[in-house]
């Protein structure tokens, strides 16, 4: 099993920044070859936001490339996703996963319960 955290969600206004952090543990999470984030509104589909593979290797949406980065401690146990220059359109539930079978497919083995983000025009 893999436990995921997400933190540092909040309210922001448009053009600024926010770093949300997922902590990770649990005794299958040096099986799982990918993390990333994820997020999501009622009324739009879930979006892949970000990844990054074990071997360090990330991925980026083009909605926030440029804008977002994703990074991960050396132990894997916390991934970050900062964010910058913040749109009313990035306004979502926030949610951290882990994928036992990589990085590819829209469904992932282990996730979070999400953080909050919310951006104001």
């Amino acid at each position: 099993q893999v436990r995921l955290v997400e933190s540092g969600g909040g309210s922001v206004q448009a053009g600024g920044s926010l770093r949300l952090s997922c902590a990770a543990s649990g005794e299958d999470l040096s099986d799982t070859r990918c993390m990333g984030w994820f997020r999501q509104t009622p009324t739009k589909p879930r979006e892949r936001v970000a990844h990054i593979a074990r071997d360090g290797s990330t991925s980026l949406a083009d909605s926030v490339k440029g804008r977002f980065t994703i990074s991960q401690d050396n132990d894997r146990r916390t991934l970050y996703l900062q964010m910058h220059s913040l749109k009313p359109e990035d306004t979502a539930m926030y949610y951290c996963a882990a994928n036992w079978a990589g990085c590819k497919g829209p469904e992932w083995d282990y996730w979070g319960q999400g953080t909050q983000v919310t951006v104001s025009s």
